[in-house]
């Protein structure tokens, strides 16, 4: 006798009759042609395929600012590009250095220590970048082989400024240096080569603005010759790179590919290269600092100061007598703006990430932000903050002609 079909609520039903504008920490709204591209599927395998995966990875160069031909693509979210990066550069007895100043750059070290590698973190206070003479003294006395950090750590709003910095001084040491670009990839510099980074991740649904779940990863040549002369097989299958270049550098078969998203994944990366690395970043930071003047003129702080602020996802202190949930749940019911809380800290995170910086969901996000402190009875000062944005979005736009 069969199981008996359960009763279901129809998606309809389920998803809110108004979409929300996704302003939080990621996923972010995807532009039209992306998600016209996720509708596709196709053969993994033969011609079509092959072109598209050609494309995929001559853009991806561009973006990731490397001559490396070792482009791979991921099945899943950029948190599968942090492990495949880790699990193919690192095993049994491996010195890792993890930089760690939040929760996905402990991640990394996470990741590292389960395929046993000897892990010693630098745990940089929050709020604040790693300092270079401490790095310094670690590479000098346990020797690592590897380094992990992020560029822009988005559970806490920290931007590692002086990556190019640590990754130099890094390769100095002879040490492999693995970036999580995930939130940063296309929103601000990153010149893989040029900073000698020897492994850089990214997710499809943050800067690239395209759908979750289908990542890129950058590998350097010498990256590249470690992973082909380590000692034992990867212990991920799925993961190992070896098997990976199969499919994206040879054409044959690993694993039925997400080929819907790996479309989705060319359309993003191709609008990327139609606007030009320096017109996104300008857009970006002309954006992001247009809202974090508007927020504090709301009369709210920023929770990391400016010297360590990322400019993708912005941190706000949560106003005395209200409570970070609430705030949440209320922006998204009454004004259908989605932004995020975060992992134990009492801020909330506005993202700036491809299509959620653009003007018209600034003010749309700001007002909503503001009225709804207001409702939850704060105290905020709407006029002048929405006033605020406008004028730092009409400096960046001059600032950008001159």
């Amino acid at each position: 006798m069969l199981i008996p079909s359960p009763e279901l609520i129809s998606l309809d039903e389920i998803l809110p009759n108004e979409p929300l504008l996704m302003m939080g920490a990621g996923p972010v709204p995807i532009p039209e042609q992306v998600a016209k591209a996720n509708s596709i599927v196709i053969n993994h395998l033969g011609e079509t395929m092959a072109k598209i995966i050609d494309q995929v990875k001559q853009m991806s160069r561009y973006v990731f600012q490397t001559q490396s031909p070792w482009i791979l693509g991921v099945a899943g979210p950029g948190s599968a590009a942090m492990e495949m990066a880790v699990t193919n550069l690192v095993w049994q007895n491996t010195r890792v250095l993890s930089i760690s100043n939040g929760f996905f750059s402990s991640r990394l070290a996470e990741m590292a220590s389960r395929v046993g590698a000897d892990v010693k973190t630098l745990q940089v206070e929050e709020t604040k970048i790693p300092d270079l003479a401490q790095i310094k003294q670690i590479l000098d006395t346990f020797k690592p082989e590897v380094l992990t950090l992020v560029q822009g750590e988005t559970s806490n709003t920290v931007c590692n400024k002086n990556l190019a910095e640590i990754s130099q001084l890094a390769h100095q040491y002879d040490c492999y240096v693995i970036v999580d670009a995930v939130c940063t990839l296309s929103t601000m510099p990153l010149k893989m080569d040029e900073w000698k980074i020897d492994a850089v991740i990214t997710g499809g649904q943050k800067g690239l603005s395209s759908i979750p779940g289908v990542s890129l990863i950058a590998f350097s040549e010498r990256a590249y010759q470690r992973m082909h002369a380590r000692p034992s097989k990867c212990p991920q299958w799925c993961l190992d790179a070896q098997l990976a270049e199969q499919f994206w550098h040879h054409g044959s078969y690993h694993y039925t590919a997400p080929v819907s998203g790996i479309l989705a994944i060319h359309e993003a990366l191709a609008l990327i290269c139609k606007e030009t690395l320096e017109s996104r970043f300008a857009r970006h930071l002309r954006c992001s600092l247009a809202l974090q003047r508007g927020i504090e003129a709301l009369g709210l702080s920023l929770y990391v100061p400016e010297q360590a602020r990322l400019n993708s996802v912005i941190g706000i202190n949560v106003p005395e007598g209200i409570e970070q949930k609430a705030l949440c749940h209320h922006i998204s019911n009454q004004y259908r703006v989605e932004i995020a809380g975060s992992f134990g800290l009492n801020i909330v995170r506005i993202g700036q990430m491809g299509e959620q910086s653009r003007a018209h969901h600034l003010f749309r996000t700001l007002h909503a932000f503001g009225c709804s402190i207001r409702d939850l009875g704060g105290q905020i000062d709407l006029p002048t903050g929405m006033a605020e944005l406008e004028r730092g979005l009409q400096a960046g736009v001059a600032q950008t002609n001159n």
